[in-house]
Formats: structure tokens, C-alpha cells, sequence
């Protein structure tokens, strides 16, 4: 909160300024409010008893009474000391708001613990922390893009070490490019056996996975929200993809499979697949992790190996030498057309 607001709503969850109580109310009564309506009181989101409705950003859910009134016991009993007669008015005061509603906080309070809005990179760091501290078996993640920044590997290096003292289980994905960077190497080293990856050509979004109860995944292209999910219907699911991306990716420390191909690597017969779907450069750019510039100098070569003269013809070659579709599981190696044959065309 910035110090003006602060000013304006200097209070905690238990004793709501009145523009916040208006706002509040309505929001249980009706399930939910236009974002708008709680721009005038930021610590509604602030105190986290407003959250983005997952289905429409431009909407605010409330945090179900019942589960805000926990929250405010669990920090005041640890002052019950000093703290009584606060501790009474926080149950008087949400019990009142519980009753708004009718039957829905109910409804509110089972939708609000499956899926949860975290709005902002330190209220997803605060939620990913809480999950390491619960986490006592296995972490599975989906990390997608090409090869891991610095800063991304050493802002979670933290929990990873956590993890791993206390004996929790580490699985990783990654894309075949990631393989190139050096601070993911240094990483895994450091993390020993408590930390198994695998790579495949393209992977989904990114997922965290702790113990098969919780998943977190990004709400947004630049990852400044996130979903955090708790149903476990929801989580199965997430927990089988994952261990069917597993089953059909390489580990770290084996070689990519020969393309049977003379002249062409595992990665242009990645880009020749895609090529052969009809992506523009750019998505299949994204998709395998590399740049742009990259991903075009890769078909730059593949029309030089394929001796093909246009993107056109480059089509029509993917399709004769067969790599548009998955490696074959015994690949023939194929003799290409020699330079007098590609002059000719």
C-alpha cells in the first residue's frame, strides 16, 4: 500500500474503514464487485479480502468471511495476551458479515480455497513459500522458454535447498534448449540427486506441483498473476500431464536421439515438424524456446541441407524426406540431393 492510502486506511481486516466495510458488504451479499468499485478503498485487496474472479479479471471475489476471521485468529492468538478484546471483536465482527450473504459464503469458502487469485510477484513468492515449508514428498515443475535467466534459477534456489534437506523428491522439465545453459548445469550440480530433469522439444506452461495437493500456474503472459490450486480434481489432472510429458522426455544427462538425417540436428527437425503445421516463425520460436533470429537461421540452413530454394519448396522437401511428423522409431538414413541436382533447380 502506498503511503497515501496508508494514511487513508491505516486499519487491519478486523476493523474496516467505512468506505471499505460499504464495499466489503456488498461484495458478500453479491459474490462479487467491479474492480472499479474497490479502487477508492485499496485495502480491500491489500488485507486480501478481495481477490480477481478467475473467469473475469475486470470482477473482485471476496475472501469468504469464515476464512478471513481464521486468518485473524491464527496472528492474534499470538498476541491473546494483549490482544483479547481484539481477538472478540474480529469473531463479532465477521460473524455479522458471514450472515449477509445467506447461504453463499459457504459456496464462497470452498470456491475461494480450489483456486485463488494471487495478484503480484510477492503475494506468489509468499504462496510458493508457504508450499515449501508444508511440502514433505516430491516437487514436480514445468519450466518452459529456452535457457534459464540467472536471476530466476537464484530466486528459487532458496526453496529448492529447503526441499531438499529435508529429503523432498525434485522432478524438473525442461526444453531440449534449456540443456545449453550453464547456470542450470551449475543448479543441478549443486542440488545432487535430490533433483531429477528431463527435456523435451516444446513443453506447456509453467507448473509447480507440491505433493499432488497444490499447483501454481501464471494467470497472465508476464506471470505477475498466478493461479494457485487446491481442488483435487484439478491437480490430478495437472499431476497425469505431467507424469505423461515425463514418460516421453530425455533425460538431462542422455544425448538427443540422431535424426537419421545427414546434416540436419534434432532441433531443425523440431522447427521442420512445425513448419510443416503452417506456425509462422515467431511461434515456433516461442515454442522451442529459441529467439527469432535464431529459429530462422536454423531454417536457413534446413533449406540449404534440403536444397530447397523458397519456403514453398522447403514445404514440399520437409514432406519427401519425412520430417514433418514425430521421428520415426528406426530412422533410415536418407542420402540428400547433391549440389548439381540442387544448381539445377
Amino acid at each position: 500500500m502506498t503511503g497515501h492510502a496508508a494514511e487513508q486506511h491505516p486499519h487491519g481486516a478486523d476493523r474496516l474503514c467505512e468506505a471499505g466495510d460499504r464495499v466489503y458488504s456488498r461484495a458478500v451479499r453479491r459474490g462479487r464487485v467491479p474492480r472499479r468499485d474497490a479502487e477508492p478503498v485499496p485495502c480491500l485487496l491489500d488485507l486480501a479480502l478481495l481477490h480477481p474472479d478467475p473467469d473475469d479479471m475486470d470482477w473482485l471475489v471476496p475472501t469468504a468471511p469464515q476464512e478471513v476471521m481464521t486468518r485473524l485468529l491464527r496472528g492474534l492468538y499470538d498476541e491473546v495476551s494483549t490482544s483479547q478484546r481484539r481477538v472478540g471483536s474480529a469473531v463479532a465482527a465477521f460473524e455479522w458479515y458471514a450472515g449477509l450473504g445467506g447461504r453463499r459464503p459457504q459456496a464462497v469458502a470452498a470456491e475461494g480455497s480450489a483456486i485463488r487469485v494471487l495478484d503480484g510477484l510477492s503475494r506468489i513468492q509468499a504462496a510458493m513459500d508457504e508450499a515449501t515449508e508444508a511440502c514433505t514428498n516430491e516437487v514436480l515443475s514445468v519450466q518452459p522458454g529456452g535457457i534459464r535467466p540467472e536471476h530466476e534459477l537464484t530466486e528459487g534456489l532458496h526453496r529448492a535447498l529447503a526441499l531438499r534437506a529435508r529429503g523432498v523428491r525434485m522432478r524438473d522439465l525442461y526444453t531440449h534448449v534449456a540443456r545449453h545453459g550453464q547456470g542450470l548445469l551449475t543448479y543441478l550440480e549443486l542440488m545432487g540427486g535430490a533433483v531429477q530433469a528431463r527435456t523435451l522439444d516444446e513443453v506447456i506452461e509453467r507448473l509447480i506441483l507440491f505433493d499432488r495437493t497444490v499447483a501454481f500456474i501464471p494467470a497472465n503472459a508476464d506471470r505477475t498473476l498466478a493461479l494457485e490450486l487446491r481442488h483435487p480434481a484439478l491437480v490430478g489432472y495437472l499431476g497425469t500431464v505431467f507424469e505423461r510429458l515425463w514418460r516421453l522426455a530425455i533425460p538431462l544427462t542422455a544425448p538427443l536421439p540422431d535424426t537419421g538425417i545427414e546434416g540436419i540436428s534434432h532441433r531443425e527437425q523440431s522447427i521442420a515438424a512445425l513448419l510443416a503445421e503452417g506456425h509462422q516463425d515467431a511461434v515456433i520460436a516461442e515454442r522451442l524456446g529459441i529467439s527469432v533470429r535464431t529459429c530462422r537461421a536454423h531454417i536457413a540452413r534446413l533449406s540449404e541441407t534440403l536444397g530447397a530454394a523458397s519456403r514453398t519448396q522447403l514445404g514440399v522437401r520437409i514432406a519427401q524426406v519425412g520430417l514433418d511428423g514425430p521421428p520415426r522409431p528406426e530412422p533410415t538414413r536418407l542420402t540428400l540431393p547433391d549440389q548439381g541436382s540442387r544448381s539445377g533447380r
